[in-house]
């Protein structure tokens, strides 16, 4: 079963209304036991890092998390914020601690070339070619919608599965191990979207 994580700044009704198209069961989480008796978990987010990252210590899931993801290999995808959420350091109000889990930092957009921020819309995501389990049936790019004003800044390449043009070029998912993470929203992408969902939840990762 697919566990979403509630930590109370998901947009949980529509991750879930896209798994059930896909006939998928899911269930909606928000304690350390469930967490570490899941099979594969969907961590969302909407909103402040640094928030964010407060209400996981307040719930007292963070060592569940790292539990379940890290020391027993639990497949886990990140979206929007909740990619941001895996990194080292967010300066979203103010620099914080993220999970640490992907070597990087989350910073506001390069504002410089003039686009609007926050960047809004769908938007071309072209795949790595060795890092395509979430785009397994794909073409070598697709499009998807986004909706953020900060990115994922990687340490290393590899962990990049994918890269998005805004202004700048971005890390637009990340991968590595059985960590996943997509910057954009793939229950609000249509087809592609779903498509991305099928391949985490169905798939033996």
């Amino acid at each position: 079963m697919i566990s979403i994580v509630n930590y109370g700044m998901g947009n949980i009704k529509s991750i879930q209304n896209a798994i059930r198209y896909l006939g998928i069961v899911s269930r909606v989480i928000d304690s350390a036991e469930e967490i570490l008796n899941s099979n594969k978990l969907i961590l969302p987010g909407v909103g402040s890092f640094a928030r964010a990252m407060e209400n996981m210590r307040k719930m007292n899931i963070l060592d569940a998390l790292n539990g379940a993801v890290l020391k027993s290999g639990v497949p886990i995808l990140g979206i929007c914020l909740g990619m941001q959420l895996f990194a080292e350091i967010g300066d979203e109000d103010g620099p914080s601690e993220g999970l640490g889990w992907i070597a990087g930092r989350v910073r506001k957009f390069n504002t410089t070339s003039g686009l609007k921020v926050p960047h809004i819309g769908f938007n071309a995501t072209f795949f790595s070619s060795n890092n395509r389990i979430l785009f397994d049936g794909l073409d070598e790019h697709a499009d998807f919608y986004f909706v953020h004003s900060y990115v994922l800044s990687c340490e290393h390449e590899t962990d990049v599965s994918s890269w998005t043009e805004y202004g700048e070029k971005f890390a637009s998912s990340v991968r590595r191990n059985n960590i996943f993470g997509t910057q954009f929203h793939p229950e609000k992408s249509q087809r592609n979207g779903l498509v991305v969902l099928k391949n985490f939840v169905s798939s033996r990762i």
